[in-house]
């Protein structure tokens, strides 16, 4: 099995230059928890819903002024539609990531889909997700 059999298609990157509170109504519009950021067409960082709460209105920030691509830090992870489901579930385990951006690198390192738990749920056995689950959950 490969990323690009158990990934959603509805994958839906944010502007580096587009405002949180924006992001925060495309979640809720989507019914997502996080948006990858783009910058032009390339992938560069992750905004969570939780990542909105915690360092911007928790710090007394204005979601309609603080942009996408300031909470964009550290590396991106992200696979290839054609890598292996052991493969994603080893990065996404070792890096303790949740959601996955899936990439296709024919075409440019396009974003195509996103891999997240629920996803992961419907396509592996009960034990590798609970071990998957643990995984994630628990810091290195």
């Amino acid at each position: 099995m490969k990323a690009r059999d158990i990934m959603h298609r509805s994958a839906e990157c944010i502007p580096a230059d587009e405002t949180l509170d924006r992001a925060a109504q495309l979640m809720r519009n989507m019914d997502v928890g996080a948006l990858p950021i783009c910058e032009g067409d390339t992938l560069i960082g992750m905004l969570t819903d939780r990542d909105i709460v915690v360092h911007c209105v928790a710090m007394g920030h204005d979601p309609s002024r603080v942009r996408a691509g300031d909470l964009a830090q550290g590396r991106v992870w992200s696979v290839d539609v054609d890598t292996d489901l052991s493969t994603v579930l080893d990065v996404m385990e070792q890096n303790q990531i949740k959601r996955m951006p899936v990439l296709d690198m024919r075409k440019g390192n396009q974003l195509v889909g996103m891999i997240c738990e629920s996803d992961l749920a419907k396509s592996i056995d009960d034990r590798k997700l609970a071990e998957f689950i643990t995984a994630v959950a628990v810091p290195h």
